[in-house]
């Protein structure tokens, strides 16, 4: 191992608890060992996801939200002896690892609990919600320390808590608490003091407008989080061990207005003095750890950072808490191991956080202690498959409720946290297997293939393997995803996969194989508008054409804001044209990552005509008509088209003719590596 890596593998102590490594996997909604959206119950497909990670050499191990009372039925979880019974055993074969384990409690969501859009109904009406209340209690789920505006859900307003619920809130806590200490589990985490969840809602000024002991002053707002921990406390002991996930400083302006990275804003939420004072505060009544970074659902990038913010972005806050409390101190967000090293080295942080680099590559802490560095596939950021969670103007949540039911999955590794549906299986007959098309559909049809027994061999028609996520990868923002590149062309090398390069293959009669995979992509839609040969496809610009200064990028998914980002970042001046309501209107589309870029484009006063469609491509504008149906010509040294997709297979399927990727169907990562996957496992 990297010396420089040394100071991650010391041990350090959570109370009386001593944690072999500071490496901690810091929790994620839907990795709960009880259940997620169901009712409660001992998760065997979460609890199998933990073990392989403290096989693994992860030191500490915190589970996903366990909700107080669970989502579906609404039972209190202390009541649910037989998960706690099958616990107890669980633990005592995690703890022959070496491995320690905390599980995290959730008194709820409040304002920002991420509604499906089916659900809204009975968020705004009592009578709706009185009739599904037996199965799903939604106004409880969404209720908030005084009336607040639903993060997700325009133009509603939540309940307030009442102090009765209070009150049976924390007896839960203390109650399930005992549970988990009775199953062996080594200490608990209070959810949460952080990101814009309930307890954290009751913190913060902007969102606590109560006038009763639980609103007004600073210890009136922080009496929830510190009833809490004493609770737990008198029904433990005072040596259990109780951490609260904490959020240094809330980066938020307003409801729904985050504050980006160098940003200059007035604080609305928690500020760093106030930081400081809550985290003296919170240590002298009872918490044995703070788990660290920023943000608010408002600020959502913060904790659930997309590629765009900077990797280690919340540890210069978090150092500032740690200097001011005497217990340990977690910082998560991007971190780097190299630099958590040091910064733990230095004192500065006691341990660090990761979460969706598990869920990519289950091994990578192994990988890092082996100096295999190479072989960590890397996460990309995506949230595609971990938060599919998306909403846009006039919607609440559009993710699927299969997505809402199964988070923390992972875009790019389907065998996270699938119940096994994607176990790779050695074939019971080995075949010769042609895969037309080397982009990452293709690859991935090839790795699994081979994986499983077969033959393969690639057909690319250019001179390197990558297809379209080349381009796509080019952004200076996209190092990660130039990673997950490289690692994909030396799994191809180490498993001696041929791949026949500059050999375009048009006719499948040209192909020898017991079986024949399409991955050939697709073609950019075109626009019916006259001018349109000036404009720039949106791939050739990424692949490196040159445009002037004023750009103006008809297209306003995420691929024609990523364009505009990066022009931006060159100091170039985009100018989006988009015929929807909103930007980013896309399922399975995280607003973490949405959001930081309309509020990007918002604080760089980048120009964004919406609901507006283009009329004509001149020499030196563009012609366009507006939502309120003004024609305006805007000034254009270039223009690009990122309108879209249309799959390019060159075959039909057929009994042993498959199709993968956007050749099939054009989508994200997600949906290319997932099809990819199942094509490879029925060959």
């Amino acid at each position: 191992m990297d010396k420089k890596f040394e100071p991650l593998f010391t041990p350090w102590k959570i109370g009386n608890v001593e944690i072999k490594n500071r490496i901690v996997l810091c929790p994620m909604g839907g990795t709960s060992l009880f259940g997620w959206m169901e009712p409660h119950h001992f998760d065997r497909d979460a609890a199998d996801f933990f073990m392989d990670l403290a096989k693994n050499n992860v030191g500490l191990i915190i589970p996903g939200i366990a909700p107080l009372k669970n989502l579906i039925g609404g039972q209190w979880l202390y009541k649910s002896k037989k998960s706690f019974k099958k616990l107890k055993p669980y633990m005592e074969e995690l703890h022959k690892t070496g491995a320690k384990l905390f599980v995290q409690l959730t008194a709820g969501f409040g304002r920002s609990f991420s509604i499906p859009n089916a659900l809204v109904p009975m968020l705004k009406h009592r009578a709706l919600n009185a009739l599904v209340k037996p199965i799903i209690d939604v106004q409880y789920l969404c209720a908030s320390p005084s009336k607040l505006p639903s993060r997700w859900a325009e133009g509603v307003l939540t309940r307030a808590v009442t102090k009765k619920e209070i009150q049976k809130m924390i007896e839960a806590f203390a109650k399930t608490a005992k549970m988990c200490k009775e199953a062996g589990v080594d200490g608990v985490e209070v959810h949460a003091v952080h990101e814009g969840y309930l307890l954290d809602q009751f913190t913060t000024k902007y969102t606590n407008n109560r006038t009763d002991e639980y609103g007004g002053s600073f210890e009136n707002r922080y009496r929830f989080p510190v009833e809490v921990v004493k609770a737990i406390k008198a029904e433990c002991g005072s040596d259990y061990p109780v951490s609260l996930r904490y959020s240094a400083v809330s980066k938020t302006k307003g409801f729904y207005q985050g504050a980006l990275p160098g940003e200059e804003y007035t604080e609305v939420g928690r500020d760093m003095e106030e930081s400081i004072k809550a985290a003296r505060y919170l240590q002298e009544a009872g918490y044995d750890m703070l788990n660290a970074d920023n943000g608010t659902y408002d600020a959502w990038y913060w904790a659930h950072p997309p590629e765009y913010m900077p990797e280690n972005c919340n540890l210069e806050d978090v150092k500032k808490v740690k200097k001011a409390v005497d217990i340990p101190v977690v910082c998560a967000g991007r971190m780097e191991p190299g630099v958590a090293a040091k910064a733990i080295k230095a004192g500065d942080i006691d341990a660090m956080g990761v979460a969706r680099q598990f869920l990519t590559d289950h091994h990578w802490v192994t990988k890092l202690m082996e100096d295999r560095l190479e072989d960590i596939m890397p996460c990309i950021c995506c949230h595609n498959g971990c938060f599919p969670i998306s909403h846009y103007k006039g919607v609440a949540n559009a993710g699927s409720m299969n997505d809402t039911k199964h988070m923390s999955r992972c875009a790019i590794n389907p065998e996270t946290m699938q119940n096994h549906k994607f176990d790779i299986i050695p074939a019971k007959k080995k075949k010769t297997v042609a895969v037309i098309g080397g982009g990452v559909g293709g690859m991935e049809v090839a790795r699994i293939a081979t994986l499983r027994g077969h033959k393969v061999t690639i057909y690319e028609k250019t001179d390197r393997l990558g297809g379209v996520f080349i381009p796509a990868s080019m952004p200076s923002f996209k190092e990660k995803d130039k990673m997950l590149l490289d690692w994909y062309r030396r799994q191809i090398d180490k498993l001696n996969i041929e791949v026949k390069y500059n050999s375009e293959i048009t006719n499948l009669k040209d192909i020898v194989a017991d079986e024949i995979v399409i991955a050939t992509g697709s073609k950019p839609k075109k626009l019916p508008i006259s001018g349109v040969e000036k404009a720039i496809e949106a791939i050739d610009y990424l692949n490196g054409k040159e445009v002037g200064e004023n750009v103006v990028i008809i297209g306003g998914g995420l691929s024609g804001c990523e364009i505009a980002y990066e022009l931006f970042l060159k100091g170039k001046h985009p100018i989006i044209v988009e015929a929807q309501n909103d930007l980013m209107i896309a399922n399975g589309l995280c607003l973490a990552n949405s959001s930081y870029l309309r509020d990007y484009f918002k604080y760089k006063n980048v120009p964004v005509y919406l609901e507006s469609r283009v009329l004509e491509i001149k020499d030196e504008s563009v012609l366009i008509e507006d939502k309120d149906k003004n024609k305006v010509e805007i000034k254009a040294d270039s223009v690009i088209t990122a309108i879209g997709y249309n799959p390019a297979p060159i075959a039909k399927p057929s009994k042993h003719v498959h199709i993968v990727g956007d050749a099939l169907s054009v989508g994200n990562l997600r949906t290319v590596v997932w099809r990819a996957w199942k094509v490879a496992e029925k060959i």
